[in-house]
Formats: structure tokens, C-alpha cells, sequence
């Protein structure tokens, strides 16, 4: 991949998703000694989320869909809600039991590991981008670094 003035202004935003997942775990993990559950605690944080979305919805330019649009969505494209719950309450649940290095090392690792499959094979609609030895070693290279981070 060629270094273009796109790439340059992506790489700031995806290295901001990281620091606001840092900071959404260490928040959401602080509030759940407020509550009584890592689900309680993910509960008020995607109901904040989704007011933030809905005031962003509905200003946004663009058009509405209908409730009758929603039925035409595929099933499985329903799962990305539950997937969010998962990473979510299960962040705040290891997190103060791994530590944020370590924890932040395994979801990125798993992020490649499964991003390296969904590339390899095209899977959810995505365009094939095969796995080759550059990409391999760079997944290991990830996972000895997690592995240093167990050391404290």
C-alpha cells in the first residue's frame, strides 16, 4: 500500500478509535462499581451512546429509512448490536483484571487473527485480500508483543 495524503489523514482516525476504546473500557470500568454488573454498566453506556446517535441521526442530512426498510435487512447483519454488546461488557469485566495493556493487546490481536480470515476468504461482502507472509508475521509479531505485556 502506497503512503498517499488519504492514508495520512485515515491513520489519526483509526489510531483515535483505539485511544476512545481505552478510554470507553477504563470509563465503563469505573462505572460499574457505580452499578451492580458489567451489564448494568454496558446497559448505561450504549443508552448514552444510542441518544448521542439519535441526536446525530436526526440532524444529519441524509434520508430516513423506513420501518419497513429494516425487514429487508439480512439476518445476520442484526448481529453486529449483539456483537457490541459482548465486546463492551466483557471489556469491563477483564479489564481491571488483565490490565488495560494487556487487555487492549488481546483485542487487537483478535482483531487481526479474524481480520486475516475475513480478508483471506472475502467473507460479510468483503473484497478478497489474501494472506501472505508480510501479513502473517506481522500477526505474530502482535502476539509476541501481547505476550511481553503479560510480564509486569
Amino acid at each position: 500500500m502506497k503512503i498517499s495524503s488519504q492514508l495520512l489523514m485515515l491513520m489519526p482516525l483509526a489510531i483515535g478509535i483505539g485511544i476512545a476504546m481505552t478510554l470507553q473500557t477504563a470509563i465503563n470500568s469505573q462505572l460499574r462499581e457505580y452499578l451492580y454488573s458489567p451489564l448494568q454498566a454496558a446497559l448505561f453506556s450504549f443508552l448514552i451512546g444510542t441518544i448521542a446517535l439519535a441526536i446525530l441521526v436526526f440532524f444529519q442530512p441524509a434520508a430516513k429509512p423506513e420501518l419497513a426498510d429494516f425487514s429487508q435487512i439480512p439476518w445476520f447483519l442484526w448481529v453486529g448490536g449483539c456483537l457490541g454488546v459482548y465486546a463492551i461488557s466483557v471489556s469491563i469485566y477483564t479489564a481491571p483484571k488483565l490490565s488495560f495493556l494487556t487487555l487492549s493487546g488481546l483485542i487487537i490481536f483478535g482483531q487481526v487473527i479474524m481480520s486475516m480470515i475475513v480478508d483471506q476468504f472475502g467473507l460479510l461482502g468483503t473484497e478478497k485480500t489474501p494472506v501472505n507472509w508480510q501479513r502473517l508475521l506481522g500477526g505474530v509479531v502482535i502476539f509476541i508483543g501481547v505476550l511481553l505485556t503479560l510480564q509486569r
